[in-house]
């Protein structure tokens, strides 16, 4: 999808992080001169020096539509000045996300995009946007509203290592901001750390520099410019926070529920005669078979997932991960019928339901970024059929559009899908990966690499 964000300070990368790993093409729009805290984990960084890096995820400074364009093909984020985001005309976005946290409503409306999402206080749904996402830390943090609004502003900061209101930096006097400490720094309580109107500003508490404004920026006397955190640990200061990932999380799920949302199956029934029985069980590499593919599944943890099996060990652990089971106690009637129960949970489960990808037990050298690229390539071409291949060499795994499901429940036998992928082999887009990826184990054989 097409995501348009308001704002790039930290917690709008927390939103773009978790929309971006999902595959969608993003543009984050931000003041002239930011007025982010936390610096070193926002795209609105890149304002000042070009481009940004938070966690692996690049952000790049543009001027019009066609430059961003040109960085989104290229697999970045599209960050520009463009305070009343002016660019959504030309974008045409399918979601906006108002991630601004002003408080209040600064112009959004609901006639922005198909889906407007907004963060924090505010804002009420179905009347200036269609969902508010609570970013108050608690019990409901993170959650999507659908009607009403996000808790109100108390003012009082959330508590983190034990702190509240004593881990804030604020402004001294109107003026003009110059740093005296970095981010990363050490500080002690009484430490002077920034001078803001040409008075010093002191820190309140013990501890390490986790978010400051960056020198010349304009600000109000009470105005945070900067946070302390307690924890004297670096990695929370170059790492995105818990709470702009469960917000992120949270926008996420919005975006799903309102566009629909892709499911995995995995077919774990089979009889495995020509291994000679139990071969979802044997021990490859110090693990049971299986478990290679429960390994790699576990971490893609934003995805719906169920099996398809009748091994009581498999079922077990599928369900201590957190997937949904399915028993099929009557494999001899064929790999259709697993593929069948499979895709019925998910139309059972999920409303929205835009895709299932099938994939079985017995690769075990398949990776997670394999499917990401199927299910990032799923979601950019709707209506096709994606399956993964080497050499021009389709296999396992296939991503079936929901279009499918109706030609999908219907088949028979041992071929599960193949009749239904001969019949629309137009619709078909083969994703390359590595050849031993493709590498299943069949026969005993299979595991020392005999012929």
């Amino acid at each position: 999808m097409n995501v348009l964000i308001k704002g790039a300070g930290d917690l709008a990368t927390g939103i773009a992080y978790e929309l971006f790993r999902r595959g969608h093409r993003i543009i984050m729009t931000e003041l002239p001169v930011p007025l982010t805290v936390r610096r070193s984990v926002a795209m609105s960084r890149a304002v000042c020096e070009g481009s940004a890096v938070v966690e692996g995820m690049t952000g790049v400074l543009v001027t019009d539509i066609e430059e961003a364009q040109a960085v989104m093909d290229s697999g970045k984020i599209a960050v520009i000045v463009d305070e009343a985001a002016d660019i959504r005309k030309e974008f045409c976005p399918d979601v906006l996300v108002d991630a601004i946290l002003a408080k209040k409503n600064t112009g959004t409306s609901r006639e922005d995009a198909p889906l407007v999402i907004a963060a924090g206080p505010g804002f009420t749904a179905g009347v200036d946007c269609h969902c508010v996402i609570e970013t108050k830390r608690g019990h409901t943090l993170g959650c999507a509203i659908w009607e009403g609004s996000a808790l109100p502003n108390t003012g009082v900061p959330g508590e983190v290592g034990g702190y509240s209101r004593e881990r804030l930096i604020q402004a001294s006097a109107d003026g003009v901001m110059e740093q005296e400490a970095e981010i990363g720094d050490e500080v002690s309580a009484g430490q002077i750390v920034a001078v803001t109107g040409g008075k010093p500003v002191y820190a309140k508490m013990s501890g390490m520099i986790r978010g400051m404004l960056q020198s010349k920026a304009p600000v109000k006397k009470g105005m945070k410019i900067g946070d302390i955190d307690a924890r004297l640990d670096r990695r929370y200061c170059v790492t995105i926070s818990d709470k702009a990932r469960c917000v992120g999380a949270g926008a996420v799920r919005a975006a799903e529920q309102y566009y629909g949302t892709y499911a995995v199956v995995v077919l774990a029934a089979g009889q495995g005669l020509r291994f000679g029985g139990g071969k979802l069980l044997a021990d490859v590499e110090g693990r049971p078979l299986y478990r290679h593919l429960f390994d790699t599944l576990a971490e893609l943890p934003d995805v719906w997932k169920v099996v398809v099996t009748g091994e009581k060990a498999i079922m077990e652990d599928a369900a201590k991960r957190g997937m949904a089971v399915v028993k099929n106690t009557q494999p001899e009637r064929g790999s259709s019928r697993s593929m069948k129960l499979g895709l019925k949970a998910c139309l059972d489960t999920l409303p929205n339901l835009r895709g299932v990808l099938f994939t079985v037990c017995d690769q075990p050298r398949l990776t997670a970024g394999t499917f990401v690229r199927l299910l990032r390539t799923a979601e950019q071409n709707p209506g096709r059929i994606v399956r993964a291949s080497a050499g021009g060499r389709g296999g396992n795994p296939v991503v079936w559009d929901a279009a499918y499901a109706g030609e999908l429940l219907a088949a028979t036998g041992d071929r599960g899908g193949r009749p239904v992928m001969e019949k629309h082999a137009e619709e078909i887009i083969l994703v390359e990966i590595e050849k031993e990826e493709l590498h299943d184990i069949d026969r005993k054989a299979d595991l020392t690499g005999e012929q």
